[in-house]
């Protein structure tokens, strides 16, 4: 039967039960299900490279200084199909890899560049990265030449370093080594609306306090990168975006005056682009049909002129030089008083009064034409707001500083997400330590690391408070910026040594003990941390009839309180901790949910927290002693009793109506057994979880969750050891 014809007919070849086309995942019909995806969305079928592919290996063979004068070249090699501005690319690719960067946030340091993601959904299709696929486009061939030793991640943030240097900027430095993913990363929370663009009101509490924006975002609507250029809401008046982009630019962990320094800096070169009516743009790349090929936003009547492009609605350049790194930026803002006006796209933006002729900006296709530069609500923020005029007047007044200060903070801001500078790689990577790195001195391995065993057996701590201690110190590691951890055992230091769940009387006890046992073995009280846990999880091994020793790596170093900033520190104080059964108040999300958070961000899977929560129950390792959970009646052996009792239908499971909690009682008498919350009970509830509770509950699993156990508290212990990866 011919193949079109049969397309015509009424039924389907295709059997639906694999279809592709529908999601129709089970939280569609049950909601409140507790949805693991996230823990298994980085399958290693996925990836396209071979087993023993190891990207920092590969990424140290490229000829750096081939790449980079390609990429010089590339910059004024205009093609026809998408033609550069003024014959330039800087401006597209300083875009590229600033929305790439720009999407990091502070508070679960997800988003940022240093995974390629804006290459998939959402973000390769978000209204603010209209056209971007172009920029990728036009770096293909240097992907394509340089192969699986250049990550798109990288290539994308070298790409805007190398078109600031060929515009005149001294840059601060460069790091290789951000690895691709292979798809959409499922565990990003963009905010709920269900349109793009939507109101601001959707994700602040109040619009009338910046600080409302709900958390962990901080862009002012779905779909942007940082705040609507054309004011709150569409709406402009710079004195109140100025809020705004305070706040969203601290959710990114920049402060006023880099704040001030990315804005001037990152329109002191490029044009925006709102030429046509934004109803005739073409559809994203997501929802182009297959003859777009990935290509999106078709700009109809473009005809291969770069002045007829659209991306944003707003129009025109900021400075009079575009394709220079100069002055000119703070020369017309501060040198002109500006009127609103629409652009040609429609869209609200500020004209200068009067703008003299050698002012104005040359046309980007015809030299022969000259535009007002323009300004957007953001842009006159700067000039409104006291504070970010006082930091612009001091940029005026030393030009080198200014320099400095944006090269500074474009280096943060395209690499904050790469964790300690142990994680750069290539010839460029700065020797200067800068403290939003979280600096971590090396450590000592040469010590008696047995010695120091006999001590930790010897102090008189309990086998709960050591392992509570090692705990609550590596996991604030967080893989999404590969910040926290236990290296630098900044658990003794501000902020950390007062959080409420790290029980600060109990770690004051502990620690009394530890450091005095590390300052004398010459060891790090980090290394003593983690050692102390590991200690524990043995004793816990051995009363449960097994002789397994827990791996450990010395090498860990001891951060000072000058090489800590505390106040980055806070996003990473945990709220709740379902591994220890603990939350410091009742929220909107339950622990269950903050738990599998955590779980993802350390980088485990559904198997392993099952593991790391029934060994922490039974290990008595839970916050403050509390009795949830813990369903054995020999604590501090590693046991399978909480798998065990969890499906034993000797008993029967009953809320409190306080909280969360719940009482195990015996079913033949009622008498209460146990007590436990729904971070307990999820395991039996959850399908996936049972699955695997009820594997560790056979009688022949004992050594296999023994283990496994071991397995994945070694890996949290050493979830921060870069130092260790090949």
């Amino acid at each position: 039967m011919d193949t079109m014809a049969f397309r015509g007919l009424g039924g389907c070849p295709v059997a639906h039960g694999g279809n592709t086309a529908l999601d129709q995942p089970v939280t569609k019909w049950w909601p409140d299900a507790l949805n693991l995806d996230i823990l298994h969305q980085k399958d290693a079928r996925t990836n396209p490279m071979d087993p023993g592919f190891n990207y920092r290996d590969a990424v140290q063979t490229l000829n750096f200084d081939e790449l980079k004068a390609d990429l010089h070249a590339l910059m004024t090699d205009s093609q026809e199909w998408w033609p550069a501005d003024w014959g330039h690319y800087g401006g597209l690719m300083i875009r590229l890899a600033w929305h790439a960067a720009g999407t990091y946030r502070i508070q679960d340091g997800r988003g940022g560049a240093g995974s390629g993601n804006i290459r998939f959904a959402p973000l390769n299709s978000w209204p603010d990265n209209a056209s971007l696929d172009k920029a990728r486009r036009l770096l293909w061939p240097i992907k394509k030449k340089y192969g699986n030793a250049l990550s798109w991640g990288d290539l994308t943030i070298l790409a805007g370093n190398i078109a600031y240097e060929s515009m005149g900027l001294k840059t601060f430095g460069f790091g290789f080594g951000r690895e691709d993913i292979w798809g959409p990363e499922k565990d990003i929370y963009w905010g709920s609306e269900g349109e793009w663009l939507a109101p601001s009101e959707n994700r602040y509490s109040d619009l009338d306090d910046a600080s409302s924006l709900e958390n962990p975002l901080a862009a002012t609507h779905m779909g942007l990168i940082y705040v609507n250029p054309e004011g709150v809401n569409g709406i402009p008046e710079p004195g109140r975006t100025a809020l705004f982009v305070r706040e969203t630019f601290a959710r990114m962990a920049m402060n006023d005056e880099e704040t001030a320094a990315l804005t001037c800096g990152g329109h002191t070169v490029g044009k925006a682009h709102g030429v046509g009516n934004a109803d005739e743009i073409g559809a994203a790349p997501e929802g182009a049909g297959y003859e777009a090929q990935g290509f999106g936003w078709a700009n109809p009547g473009h005809g291969g002129a770069a002045n007829k492009a659209w991306t944003s609605g707003i129009e025109g350049a900021w400075t009079t030089n575009p394709t220079q790194w100069d002055m000119g930026y703070f020369k017309l803002l501060f040198g002109y008083d500006w009127e609103l006006t629409k652009s040609r796209g429609g869209a609200w933006q500020w004209e200068p009064i009067n703008c003299k002729e050698e002012d104005k900006t040359v046309d980007s296709t015809d030299p022969s034409i000259r535009h007002n530069p323009i300004m957007t609500d953001a842009d006159m923020a700067m000039k409104v707001d006291p504070i970010y005029n006082a930091i612009c007047q001091k940029f005026m007044a030393d030009p080198d500083y200014f320099a400095d200060t944006f090269a500074r903070a474009w280096f943060k801001l395209t690499h904050r997400d790469m964790g300690p500078k142990v994680n750069y790689l290539g010839p460029d990577v700065p020797v200067e330590d800068l403290i939003w790195q979280d600096p971590i001195p090396a450590g000592s391995t040469s010590y008696d690391v047995d010695a120091v065993k006999a001590k930790i057996a010897a102090s008189g701590l309990s086998t709960a408070d050591l392992i509570a201690t090692a705990w609550d110190s590596a996991r604030t590691f967080r893989g999404s910026d590969k910040r926290g951890g236990a290296n630098g055992a900044r658990i003794r230091l501000a902020p950390q040594k007062d959080w409420a769940g790290n029980e600060p009387e109990r770690l004051a006890k502990v620690l009394a003990v530890l450091e005095p046992i590390a300052a004398e073995a010459g060891a790090s009280i980090a290394d003593v941390i983690v050692l102390a846990g590991n200690y524990g999880v043995e004793q816990g091994l051995n009363s449960a009839g097994f002789d397994i020793a827990v791996p450990f790596a010395p090498g860990r170093g001891d951060a000072s309180e000058e090489m800590t900033d505390a106040h980055s520190f806070a996003p990473l104080e945990p709220l709740a901790d379902g591994f220890r059964n603990w939350q410091k108040e009742a929220y909107s999300v339950s622990i269950e949910e903050m738990m599998l958070d955590k779980a993802q961000l350390l980088g485990l899977t559904a198997r392993e927290m099952a593991v790391l929560v029934g060994g922490l129950r039974v290990l008595g390792a839970h916050y403050g002693g509390n009795a949830y959970g813990v369903l054995t009646d020999t604590v501090g052996s590693l046991t399978t009793d909480f798998f065990v009792n969890l499906t034993d239908m000797a008993y029967s499971w009953h809320p409190t109506g306080e909280n969360g909690t719940y009482e195990i009682r015996d079913r033949k008498t009622g008498a209460v057994k146990w007590t436990a919350t729904s971070a307990d009970l999820v395991f039996g509830s959850n399908s996936v979880l049972r699955s695997y509770v009820e594997v560790y509950a056979q009688d022949d699993n004992k050594a296999l969750f023994a283990n496994d156990f071991v397995a994945a508290w070694t890996k949290v212990m050493n979830a921060d050891r870069f130092d260790l990866v090949a």
